[in-house]
């Protein structure tokens, strides 16, 4: 009976220390909560990490822009720079047809000329002279005229020689081609020769513009004595300034009429030009061994002379793809990343995602995504440097 009790007692103490370690075991795994309860509060603890809230007044006063996902045009372009020009049919170099000294300038370079405005007057004792000439010439062809037609009278009535009327035709032939030349002449001088053959003898000349434009050169100063066929003036039409591009060889098939061109110039460092390619050489140039591409600009701002220099991209194909402003878009060690929006109440919530890049066309950059994202996802388009900003500093709180 005895050994019966002993027995019974040594399991109740078996069962106590066995009901004792179980409490233990579970108190160790979780103390009111289980295992699983605590790996998801974990998980939500982590993503609240990687994510930046804004309240309404925060949002308005980043002027945050949001938007769903863009589908853009995305060029592919070749690169190409050159000056800007004008067509040859839009410069006029002003030159004087004989050689005579500047009395005065009427324009200095930058100013604006029409059509038949004069430029400059010239003078010298040979425009004289050819005046005279001229008017000796035609006087004595009057003289000429007369006699040849007295000569065919007297031949008609069978009273003249034949010989003195032929003779007479010759001469009066003659002087009027004299005559015709000297005034040629004299108009290439834009003198009047209808003045002249009335006794007014001009003491100078006028230079005169053979375009509408403005005055690129001035290479010449009063009193000075000028040669011949000498470039005195410079006109040139910048209503006409276009794009000369220079394409390399390995480019040229690429490249076609009516494809579009962007280009910056120095001089308007903030503003895109726009063109449009007319024109394609048919022949290289030897060095470098490029051809000529000719573009007319559609939106002309500033002061575009020719000669600038632009740095252009030719827009060879497009492409539609999904895309985001640049400013949408942060670098983060080695990966770039975008940030979903999504609202809450009244505020905001931005969660990054990563992306990788494709083309850029101007301020955007076509973007591809690891996981597909839904058509009504909405994506900052602004400030993602501050939102990433905001992140990192979230992430260190939470840390400390």
């Amino acid at each position: 009976m005895k050994n019966t009790r002993y027995i019974i007692l040594t399991l109740l103490i078996v069962s106590l220390l066995v009901v004792a370690c179980g409490n233990k075991e579970s108190h160790k795994e979780g103390v009111g909560r289980p295992h699983n309860e605590d790996a998801k509060s974990e998980a939500e603890e982590a993503d609240s990490e990687e994510e930046v809230m804004l309240s309404q007044q925060q949002f308005e006063a980043l002027q945050m822009k949001t938007d769903t996902l863009a589908l853009r045009n995305m060029s592919s372009y070749v690169e190409a720079n050159g000056t800007l020009e004008v067509p040859p049919q839009n410069e006029a170099a002003i030159t004087s047809v004989v050689g005579a000294n500047v009395v005065s300038i009427k324009v200095i370079e930058g100013d604006k000329v029409n059509k038949g405005q004069v430029v400059a007057y010239l003078s010298h004792p040979n425009i004289i002279k050819m005046q005279t000439d001229y008017l000796n010439a035609f006087s004595n062809s009057n003289f000429l005229k007369k006699n040849y037609e007295r000569q065919q009278k007297l031949y008609d009535a069978g009273v003249g020689s034949g010989a003195n009327f032929q003779k007479a035709e010759a001469e009066y032939e003659a002087s009027k081609a004299m005559v015709n030349g000297l005034e040629a002449q004299l108009r290439l001088l834009n003198i009047n020769t209808s003045s002249v053959r009335n006794g007014t003898i001009a003491q100078s000349i006028s230079l005169r513009s053979p375009i509408d434009g403005f005055v690129q050169k001035v290479e010449v100063k009063t009193g000075q004595y000028v040669e011949p066929q000498t470039e005195l003036f410079e006109i040139v039409n910048t209503q006409h300034v276009h794009a000369d591009l220079m394409v390399f060889e390995k480019d040229v098939y690429k490249v076609k009429n009516g494809q579009k061109v962007t280009f910056t110039l120095q001089s308007i460092p903030d503003a895109e030009l726009i063109a449009e390619i007319y024109s394609v050489s048919k022949t290289f140039e030897d060095n470098p061994k490029a051809v000529h591409v000719h573009a007319e600009i559609e939106n002309k701002k500033g002061n575009l002379i020719p000669g600038m220099y632009i740095q252009g991209k030719i827009q060879v194909e497009n492409t539609k793809t999904k895309a985001l402003p640049e400013s949408a878009i942060i670098k983060d060690v080695d990966r770039y990343y975008v940030f979903s929006v999504e609202k809450e109440n009244d505020d905001w919530s931005f969660k990054p995602i990563e992306v990788f890049l494709g083309a850029k066309d101007g301020a955007w950059i076509a973007v591809q995504f690891a996981e597909e994202q839904d058509k009504t996802t909405k994506f900052a388009y602004n400030n993602a440097y501050y939102l990433i900003a905001e992140m990192k500093k979230g992430e260190a709180e939470h840390e400390h």
